[in-house]
């Protein structure tokens, strides 16, 4: 519910509150962005491999997904405009220590407090607005939203490419802290404060379990392959993350207040859209680190040209956005997300065919179509979550679906280093056809991966979503397994 003072925002307030909540996903898809093009001059800097790089990425998606499942509740127990503006001040200051950084192991950390911050931004944003609008009006509301946030793709790619050529590479995290502060501007004076008269107690033994399982989970699939521990010391910590997200499960079946709400998972669109998600995500999280690889270790771009090549995916997305409500109502979501993930898998597996032959032009046609789909795929997926949940369990859905969707992106860095690290022998990550060879075979693994994600989404019925999609089909009021 909202706090006495802040009732529900007016129409003017609706109007900005996009806008407001853009801010900080222009901020996060920037940073991603503008780091992956600076990721062969990092390693150059800290004199360590292009691949060995993957931590400073990974350790920032574990971060969010380690501290994200606290942020409904945060949300919840001092509201929505005190919560969103503390974690934009706190993602600017770990973007300040990122850029001071002088090892690849203090960068990493700097990167945690980063993520700490970038944690809190996704779900309380999302959670501001399936609060302020109605679910006839979520797909267009989002869609708006992802147009500024996808001017990071745009900008990123180009800007980290310029930067690396012209000036250092610490320059990259920088950039961020003066759009935090103008965020944080507008954001304190306009950004409606949502929070709950009650709040539960926060669920720390919880918040133990769950993080500390995937915090291990995500470190095995880090270190595998770099040949620093044993068999048996692997299969030990596998074991160890298994029985902790175990108790997790165990400890959410029992406790009234769980930190994660796995009872939401009985609502089919909400389970199809987080498991879906999830497993979608998986294959294409590793992209954007292996589009830098390829460009510049592979094929001799410069960073500059680097970033060229990936902003026809960043123009296609925003293209989409205006037509997706309509594409929506046309299909619906079970037709739309079948199709499309399997579309978006070919394309991935396109990408296996780019090598030092291939025309510019052609790289840049499937640059661009695959920017077409993967945005079709990532609104459909975000505003699914929110079909059939009712108000009380807003903040539990967006948690749950940011928690997740940031899990997959972790996971799919670090299993597309591990899968070009399988290809590329240690002393070959500057030879320019063997690390071609190796992303290409990164590329077909991730993108049959993705093809297989398509069977998640078939679960779901015709009707399935249509107070959100508008789209005309048979009555059914079924959305409960």
């Amino acid at each position: 519910m909202t706090t006495p003072e802040n009732a529900p925002p007016d129409e003017s307030i609706k109007r900005l509150l996009p806008w407001l909540v853009a801010v900080a996903f222009f901020m996060q898809s920037l940073d991603t962005t503008i780091l992956n093009t600076a990721v062969p001059a990092i390693a150059q800097a800290m004199d360590v491999t292009p691949l060995s790089v993957k931590s400073v990425l990974a350790s920032y998606t574990l971060s969010l997904a380690v501290f994200i499942p606290v942020s409904g509740w945060m949300a919840d127990r001092f509201g929505t405009r005190r919560v969103f503006a503390a974690a934009i001040g706190l993602f600017c200051v770990g973007s300040l220590l990122c850029g001071l950084s002088t090892s690849i192991e203090m960068l990493v950390a700097c990167r945690v407090v980063q993520g700490a911050g970038g944690a809190m931004m996704m779900p309380v944003g999302r959670m501001t607005l399936a609060r302020t609008f109605g679910k006839a009006d979520l797909v267009r509301a989002m869609s708006f939203v992802a147009i500024p946030a996808l001017i990071g793709p745009m900008v990123g790619p180009v800007a980290g490419g310029a930067i690396v050529h012209w000036l250092h590479w610490s320059v990259v995290f920088f950039v961020n802290i003066p759009v935090g502060i103008v965020g944080l501007y507008f954001i304190r004076r306009y950004l409606p404060d949502y929070r709950e008269d009650k709040t539960h107690p926060l669920d720390v033994l919880g918040l133990i379990l769950f993080g500390g399982g995937i915090a291990l989970l995500s470190y095995v699939l880090e270190v595998f392959g770099d040949n620093s521990l044993s068999r048996g010391e692997i299969l030990g910590l596998l074991a160890v993350a298994a029985l902790l997200l175990a108790g997790y499960g165990i400890r959410a079946s029992l406790t009234a207040f769980p930190l994660l709400d796995l009872a939401l998972f009985r609502i089919r669109t909400f389970r199809s859209a987080v498991n879906g998600g999830f497993f979608t995500r998986l294959g294409l999280g590793g992209i954007p680190f292996l589009f830098p690889l390829l460009y510049q270790v592979g094929l001799g771009f410069s960073p500059i040209q680097s970033g060229l090549l990936v902003l026809p995916q960043a123009i296609a997305s925003i293209g989409l956005k205006t037509f997706m409500p309509a594409i929506l109502a046309r299909l619906g979501y079970r037709n739309v997300l079948v199709f499309n993930t399997i579309v978006v898998g070919l394309l991935i597996m396109s990408f296996a065919k780019v090598g030092a032959e291939t025309p510019i032009w052609r790289i840049v046609l499937q640059a661009f179509v695959l920017g077409f789909f993967t945005s079709m795929q990532y609104t459909s997926m975000n505003t699914l979550v929110y079909a059939d949940v009712s108000g009380p369990q807003t903040s539990g859905a967006s948690t749950i679906a940011a928690t997740g969707q940031q899990l997959a992106i972790s996971f799919g860095v670090a299993g597309a280093s591990l899968i070009a690290a399988l290809f590329v022998p240690t002393g070959l990550h500057t030879h320019a056809a063997t690390m071609i060879y190796g992303v290409q075979q990164a590329f077909l693994i991730l993108g049959v991966m993705t093809v297989l994600s398509s069977v998640v989404f078939m679960e779901l019925k015709r009707d399935d979503g249509n107070d959100i999609s508008r789209h005309d089909s048979a009555p059914s009021h079924e959305t409960h397994d």
